[in-house]
C-alpha cells in the first residue's frame, strides 16, 4: 500500500541502493497474515544476501506480532499503529486522537483503488444498504494526501460519497515516512563496502 510513495522518497533521497519488496495490499484486511508473511520475507531477503532490512509497515492491526518477527531478526519497522497515523504524524495523530476517533481515512493508495480495495470487498458494489453498518459511526472521511494531485483529490471525494461521510482533506505529504526512510536508507548506504 505504499510501495509507490516509498519508491518517490528513495528517489528524492538519492537512496538508489535501497531495493524493495511488498507484500500484498489486501493483507490489510487480513492482518493475522502480514507478519508470517513479514517472517518468510525477511528470511529470504537473508538468503539472498540483504544484511539492511527495514519493515515499511505500521502493526496495522497485527496486535503486535509485526513487532515480534522483526525482534527476532533485529530488523526495524516503521512506527505506529497504522499508515494513517505515519502520514499524519505519529506524535501529532497521537495528540489528536479524540478528534481522530471517529475518522474514516482515506490515503492516495485508498483513492486510487477504493472500488477493489473498499467497495468490492465490503460488497457495497451489491448490497449498498450495509454502508450504513460499516460507516455508520463515522463522521467523517479524512483524505490524507500524500501528494497535491487534484485528480486523487476527486477520487478521494468520491469514495467518501460511496461511503456517505462528509469529504475532507489535509495534505500531509509523506510524514513520518520520509524520516524513517531517510534514517534506514543511510544506515544501509553507511554500512555498504
Amino acid at each position: 500500500m505504499i510501495a509507490r510513495e516509498v519508491l518517490a522518497i528513495n528517489k528524492q533521497l538519492g537512496h538508489e541502493h535501497i531495493d524493495l519488496k511488498c507484500l500484498p495490499a489486501d493483507f490489510h484486511h487480513h492482518p493475522d497474515r502480514i507478519a508470517p508473511a513479514a517472517d518468510r520475507a525477511i528470511r529470504e531477503a537473508r538468503a539472498e544476501g540483504f544484511e539492511h532490512i527495514f519493515i515499511g509497515y505500521a502493526d496495522c492491526g497485527t496486535g503486535g506480532a509485526l513487532d515480534r518477527v522483526c525482534a527476532e531478526h533485529g530488523v526495524s519497522r516503521i512506527e505506529g499503529p497504522h499508515c494513517f497515523s505515519f502520514y499524519y504524524g505519529n506524535q501529532a495523530f497521537e495528540a489528536a486522537s479524540d478528534e481522530m476517533m471517529m475518522t474514516f481515512f482515506i490515503t492516495d493508495f485508498l483513492a486510487r483503488h477504493y472500488e477493489t480495495f473498499l467497495v468490492a470487498p465490503l460488497g457495497l458494489d451489491r448490497h449498498p444498504e450495509l454502508r450504513e453498518m460499516y460507516f455508520g459511526n463515522y463522521q467523517r472521511a479524512l483524505y490524507l494526501a500524500q501528494t497535491d494531485d487534484p485528480e486523487l483529490t476527486a477520487r478521494a471525494r468520491e469514495a467518501a460519497e460511496v461511503i456517505g461521510l462528509p469529504f475532507e482533506r489535509r495534505l500531509t505529504g509523506y510524514g513520518d515516512l520520509t524520516p524513517f526512510m531517510d534514517e534506514a536508507g543511510g544506515a544501509a548506504k553507511r554500512q555498504l563496502p
